[in-house]
C-alpha cells in the first residue's frame, strides 16, 4: 500500500480496563481507580509511546444494575474526570487529556448548571471533551427530575449545551487582553463577547473568566452511533468514538458520519474516526487466548447477566427486578462464559460482558512476532477507510497497557503506521486538526 496515512491512537483507560475481570486478573491492579501514581505511570507511558490522548469516561449515578452485580463492579466509583486530569497535565507534556462532560438535566430550562466548561487542561492546550448524553435512567434522579430525558430530546438538550459552552470559549478575542501599563488598560471591553444566551433548555448570560484556550477549543469528541448521535457528530464532533461491528460496520459508519460532514459544508478530513479496539497481546496466539480465556474466566456471572440486560436494553425496572433477556449460561452463544463474546470490535459500555473485538484479535497462526497479527488488522482498517486509527482498550493494566506499548506500537512504527515524535504541543496539531475560528471576533 503506498498511501501516507498514519493511525491516531487513544488509549481508553475509564480510567480502569473496561473488562469486568480485569481488577481480578493476575498481576492487575484492584485499586486502580483511586491509585493516583499508578494513573500517573500509565499516563507517561503512554505519554513515551505518542499516543494521542489519555480518554477517560464518567458518570452521573453508579451503574444501573442489581447489588448483586454492582458488587463485583470496579467501575462504581473512580476519581473525578476533570480534576483527574488536570492533575496528569502537570506531570505530562504532550499526550492529550480526553474527558467525558455529561450534559445533565437538571431542569427542564436550566442555568449552567453542567460543570464549569473550562479547566486547567484546557490553558494547557491538551484538552479535548467527550460531549455525550447518558443512558442510564438513575442519572437523572440525581438532576432534579423524576424521570430519564427521551433519548432524541437528549440530543437536541446536548446540541444546545455545546453551541453554550463553544460561546463561552470563544468570549474574548485573541488580542483582548492589551496589557498596557502607561495606560492602565488590561483589556478592551470591544473584544469581549457577552453570551447572553437564552434557549429552550439553557439560560446563560456569559462571558467566560478565562482567556480563549490555546486550542481555540478543546478537541470535541463524541461517542454516540444512533441517528441523532451521527447527526451530532457530523454537526459538531472533531472525534469519534463510536460502535463499528466489524469492518464491513466501519466502513458504513466512517462513510455516513464523514458523508454528513460534506453535506454540511465541513471537511471531512476535520473528523477522526476512532473505533474501540480491545487488544489482548501476546508472544504468539496461543499465548493470548489464553490471556483472553483466563480474564473471562473471572467474570462472575450475576455480572454477566446483568451487563447484558444493560446491553440489550432492558432499562431500570428489568434490571432492577432482576430480569434480563434469556440466557443460558452454558449457551456459547451468550456473551456470558470464557470463550463467549460476538465478533464486535466496538467500544463495549461499563462492565459489559466479554467480547472479542476484531481489531484488536490475534488470530492468525502463521504471524507470531510481537504485534504483527494486530497491525495487520488496524492497517487494514485504517487503508479501507473503516478508521483513522483506534481507542485502545487494555485487558488489564497495567501489563496490558506495557503489552501494547512494547510490542505493538514498535511494529507499527516499523510500517510508517504511527508515529515516533509529536507533531507539535497541542492536541490539535497531533490528531491534524485546524484550530477553530473565535465565531464573534
Amino acid at each position: 500500500m503506498t498511501e501516507t496515512r498514519q493511525l491516531k491512537l487513544g488509549a481508553f483507560m475509564r480510567p480502569a480496563s473496561i473488562h469486568t475481570g480485569a481488577w481480578r486478573y493476575p498481576g492487575g491492579a484492584p485499586d486502580l481507580n483511586f491509585n493516583f501514581p499508578l494513573l500517573a505511570r500509565c499516563a507517561q507511558r503512554l505519554e513515551a509511546a505518542k499516543f494521542d490522548a489519555f480518554f477517560m469516561a464518567d458518570h452521573l449515578a453508579v451503574l444501573n444494575m442489581p447489588i448483586e452485580a454492582l458488587k463485583r463492579s470496579q467501575t462504581v466509583t473512580s476519581f473525578e474526570p476533570f480534576t483527574m486530569l488536570s492533575a496528569l497535565a502537570m506531570l505530562t507534556q504532550r499526550i492529550g487529556l480526553v474527558a467525558t462532560r455529561l450534559d445533565p438535566p437538571s431542569t427542564r430550562r436550566s442555568t449552567w448548571r453542567g460543570g464549569s466548561p473550562r479547566w486547567t487542561t484546557s490553558r494547557a492546550g491538551r484538552a479535548g471533551w467527550n460531549i455525550v448524553t447518558t443512558s442510564n435512567p438513575d442519572s437523572a434522579l440525581n438532576f432534579g427530575l423524576d424521570e430519564h430525558m427521551e433519548h432524541d430530546e437528549r440530543y437536541r438538550r446536548a446540541r444546545e449545551f455545546y453551541d453554550v459552552v463553544t460561546g463561552l470559549w470563544d468570549s474574548f478575542a485573541e488580542d483582548a487582553f492589551v496589557r498596557d501599563i502607561e495606560s492602565g488598560i488590561y483589556f478592551d471591553p470591544e473584544r469581549m463577547h457577552v453570551l447572553d444566551h437564552k434557549g429552550k433548555y439553557l439560560s446563560v448570560r456569559g462571558p467566560l473568566n478565562i482567556a480563549r484556550p490555546p486550542q481555540g477549543w478543546p478537541v470535541i469528541v463524541q461517542a454516540g452511533a444512533s441517528e441523532a448521535g451521527r447527526q451530532l457528530a457530523a454537526e459538531t464532533a472533531e472525534m469519534v468514538f463510536a460502535p463499528s461491528p466489524n469492518l464491513k460496520g466501519g466502513q458504513a459508519l466512517y462513510a455516513d458520519i464523514k458523508g454528513r460532514m460534506a453535506r454540511l459544508g465541513r471537511d471531512p478530513e476535520g473528523l477522526k474516526m476512532l473505533p474501540g479496539a480491545f487488544v489482548v497481546v501476546g508472544d504468539t496466539v496461543e499465548e493470548a487466548a489464553a490471556k483472553r480465556a483466563k480474564l473471562d474466566s473471572l467474570v462472575h456471572y450475576d455480572s454477566a447477566i446483568a451487563s447484558l440486560s444493560i446491553g440489550l436494553g432492558g432499562g431500570r425496572l428489568a434490571v432492577r427486578s432482576g430480569r434480563a433477556a434469556a440466557a443460558d449460561p452454558g449457551d456459547q452463544r451468550q456473551p456470558l462464559g470464557p470463550r463467549a463474546g460476538d465478533r464486535a470490535g466496538r467500544a463495549r459500555g461499563p462492565d459489559r460482558a466479554p467480547a472479542r473485538p476484531a481489531p484488536g484479535r490475534l488470530r492468525r497462526p502463521r504471524l507470531r512476532r510481537h504485534g504483527q497479527t494486530i497491525a495487520d488488522e488496524m492497517e487494514t482498517w485504517l487503508h479501507e477507510r473503516g478508521s483513522d486509527g483506534f481507542n485502545v482498550m487494555f485487558p488489564y493494566l497495567p501489563g496490558g497497557l506495557d503489552d501494547f506499548c512494547d510490542k505493538v506500537v514498535p511494529e507499527l512504527q516499523r510500517r510508517g503506521l504511527f508515529r515516533t515524535e509529536y507533531e507539535g504541543p497541542t492536541l490539535r496539531d497531533n490528531l491534524g486538526l485546524a484550530r477553530p475560528k473565535n465565531r464573534f471576533f
